[in-house]
C-alpha cells in the first residue's frame, strides 16, 4: 500500500472534500495505545472517601400540600445509606432547620473531604433566575417574599465551593406546579437552568421551566425511577441520570424530561464493581463489535422498542447521542410532544443549552475555506450544497457525499465509508461528555479503528468570514491505527444553534512517531437556506 494511501484515510476523517496530498508520512507497526474509553472508567481515589448526604423531604405546606416528598426522602434516604452514604435526613423542614442542615453539611464535607450528595424533594421556584427551595413555613403573599422566606440553591452551592471536597450531586424533585397556590401566581413555572459547580452533577426532575409530577403512587415519577437506578449493580452515576431520563419521558409521553449539567472528571458508581480496572484493548475492541453490532441493526427502526433497548443497556454508548436523536424523531412520529427546555441568554447562572436544528433540506450550502494552523495561509475553498434529505441522511451534491442529520460522515466523495461516528450531537451544554468509536473502510477495503472522547468545554464568541457566533466550543483526544500504524487524534470545533453544521473546526493529527500528518482550521465563509 502506498505511503499517500495508507495517510489519505486518516487525513481524510475530518475534510471528506480534501484533496490535498499529505506528503513525509512513514510507515511504521502498530503500537498498543491504551483506549482512552478503558482509562474513563478508571477512579480509584474516589472510593475509599467517606460518602455523606442531606435529605430534604417537604409535603406538609399549608397552602398547597404535597403527597409524595416525604415518602420520597424516606426512600432516598434508606437507598443511600445501602450504598454507603452516612445520612443526614429532615422532615417537613421550616427554613431554620434547613440552613442549619445545609451549614452542618459544607461543614462535615470539608472536614472528611467526602464525596457529597444533596437531595430535596418538595416545592421550588425561580425568581431573577435564582433558584429557591420552599420550607414548609413559608409564608409568601407575595413573589417579594421569596427571598427572605425560602432558601436559595446558592446557599447550598456556596458552602459546597468552601467545602472543597471532591465530588457533589444535587438532586432536585422540586418543580412541582405552582408551589404557593393559586392566589399567587408565578411568571415562570419550574426552576431555572444552572451549570454544574466544578466537580459536580446537578439534576433536576424536569427540564428548567417546567414542572413535575407528584406521582399517582407513593413516590414522585421522578423519585419512583431513580430509586430503581440507584439499586443498579455497576452503573456509573451519569448512566444512572440517563436511564432515570428515558424512563419518565416515556411513562409522561414527553411531558416531563429529566436535565442534569455536569463537571464531573472521573467516574462514581452508587454500587462498584468488585475490581475496577481499564479494558484491555482485545476487551474495548470486543464490546465495541458487540455494540455496533446491535446499532446497525436498529439504526434505521420506527418503532421506539429497540431504540429504547438500545439506550437502557448503552445509556453513554459509542451511538448513544444519535440513537437518542432517531429515537426523537420515531416518537415524533407517533405523536409525542416534547418539552422544550426554557434558557435565555441574560441568565447569569447558565451557557444554557444549544438544541442543533437538523431541519436541512435542498438548496441549503454551506461554503468553508481551509486555512494551514501553522502558516495561517489559506489553501482551498470549497461548497457543500444539499440535494437530498432522508430519514437519516444527508445527500450532498451528486450523492457523492453522505452524512447523518447531524453532520456525522457516512460516505465520502471517493466512497469511503463510516460506521456510525458521532463527532456531532443533538444537544450541547457546557461540560457534556460522550465517546465516538467506529470503523473506518477505505476505497480500498482496508478497515481502520477510531476511538475519540468528546468534551463541550466553554462557550464563546468565535468569528470566521460568515459572521461573528455566540458557540459551544467542543474538544475531543482519540487514536486511530491501521497499516500505517498509531496516530493520535486532536479534533476542535464551534457550534451554535442557529446554523446546522459546525462554524468552524481544527484537526490535528500526529503519528506515534513523532510525525504531523494534519494541523489545519476549516471556517464558514457563508452559508444559506434552499
Amino acid at each position: 500500500m502506498a505511503k499517500r494511501d495508507r495517510l489519505a484515510a486518516y487525513d481524510v476523517m475530518f475534510n471528506p472534500a480534501r484533496r490535498r496530498v499529505l506528503h513525509g508520512a512513514a510507515a511504521a507497526g502498530a503500537l498498543s495505545l491504551a483506549s482512552p474509553l478503558a482509562f474513563a472508567q478508571s477512579g480509584p481515589a474516589l472510593y475509599g472517601l467517606p460518602r455523606h448526604a442531606l435529605v430534604i423531604g417537604n409535603s406538609r405546606y399549608p397552602g398547597s400540600p404535597l403527597d409524595n416528598p416525604v415518602n420520597d426522602a424516606k426512600a432516598i434516604a434508606g437507598e443511600l445509606k445501602s450504598s454507603g452514604f452516612e445520612v443526614a435526613l429532615q422532615l417537613d423542614a421550616g427554613r431554620d432547620a434547613m440552613l442549619n442542615a445545609i451549614e452542618t453539611y459544607g461543614k462535615q464535607l470539608a472536614s472528611r473531604k467526602a464525596v457529597g450528595l444533596f437531595y430535596f424533594a418538595g416545592h421550588g421556584a425561580q425568581l431573577a433566575w435564582r433558584n429557591y427551595l420552599v420550607p414548609v413555613d413559608a409564608v409568601i403573599k407575595s413573589m417579594d417574599d421569596v427571598p427572605a422566606r425560602a432558601v436559595e440553591l446558592n446557599t447550598l452551592l456556596q458552602g459546597l465551593t468552601r467545602a472543597k471536597n471532591p465530588m457533589n450531586v444535587i438532586v432536585l424533585d422540586a418543580c412541582r406546579d405552582n408551589p404557593f397556590g393559586k392566589g399567587l401566581p408565578i411568571e415562570q413555572k419550574g426552576l431555572s437552568q444552572f451549570d454544574a459547580p466544578p466537580g459536580s452533577l446537578l439534576a433536576y426532575a424536569t427540564s428548567p421551566g417546567n414542572v413535575a409530577s407528584d406521582g399517582a403512587g407513593s413516590n414522585g415519577l421522578y423519585t419512583e425511577n431513580l430509586l430503581r437506578e440507584l439499586k443498579a449493580p455497576e452503573a456509573k452515576i451519569e448512566d444512572v441520570f440517563k436511564r432515570v431520563r428515558l424512563a419518565v419521558r416515556r411513562r409522561s409521553n414527553g411531558e416531563q424530561i429529566p436535565w442534569e449539567s455536569t463537571s464531573l472528571e472521573e467516574d462514581f458508581y452508587f454500587h462498584p464493581p468488585k475490581v475496577i480496572r481499564k479494558l484491555s484493548d482485545e476487551e474495548a475492541t470486543k464490546r465495541f463489535e458487540e455494540e455496533l453490532a446491535i446499532w446497525e441493526r436498529i439504526k434505521a427502526t420506527t418503532e421506539p422498542g429497540p431504540l429504547e433497548d438500545y439506550l437502557r443497556r448503552y445509556p453513554s454508548g459509542l451511538f448513544s447521542e444519535v440513537a437518542q436523536l432517531r429515537l426523537d424523531q420515531v416518537l415524533v412520529q407517533a405523536g409525542e410532544r416534547k418539552i422544550q427546555i426554557v434558557s435565555n441568554e441574560q441568565n447569569p447562572f447558565s451557557k444554557g443549552t444549544a438544541i442543533i436544528d437538523i431541519r436541512l433540506k435542498a438548496g441549503d450550502r454551506f461554503r468553508y475555506r481551509e486555512i494551514e494552523t501553522d502558516t495561517g495561509l489559506e489553501t482551498r475553498q470549497y461548497t457543500l450544497a444539499v440535494t437530498r434529505v432522508t430519514d437519516t441522511e444527508v445527500i450532498f451534491g451528486k450523492g457523492n457525499l453522505t452524512t447523518d442529520l447531524l453532520g456525522n460522515w457516512l460516505k465520502l466523495p471517493d466512497g469511503r465509508q463510516w460506521t456510525g461516528a458521532q463527532f456531532f450531537v443533538p444537544d450541547y451544554s457546557l461540560g457534556k461528555r460522550w465517546s465516538s468509536r467506529h470503523r473506518f473502510v477505505a476505497a480500498t477495503g482496508n478497515n481502520y479503528s477510531t476511538e475519540y472522547e468528546f468534551k463541550v468545554t466553554a462557550k464563546e464568541s468565535v468569528t470566521v468570514p460568515a459572521g461573528t457566533f455566540d458557540a459551544f466550543r467542543v474538544e475531543g483526544h482519540g487514536w486511530t491505527r491501521g497499516d500505517a500504524g498509531a496516530i493520535q487524534l486532536t479534533m476542535r470545533y464551534w457550534v451554535a444553534p442557529r446554523v446546522r453544521r459546525y462554524i468552524a473546526l481544527e484537526s490535528f493529527h500526529k503519528h506515534a512517531r513523532g510525525k504531523v500528518l494534519k494541523n489545519d482550521r476549516l471556517e464558514l465563509m457563508e452559508y444559506c437556506c434552499g
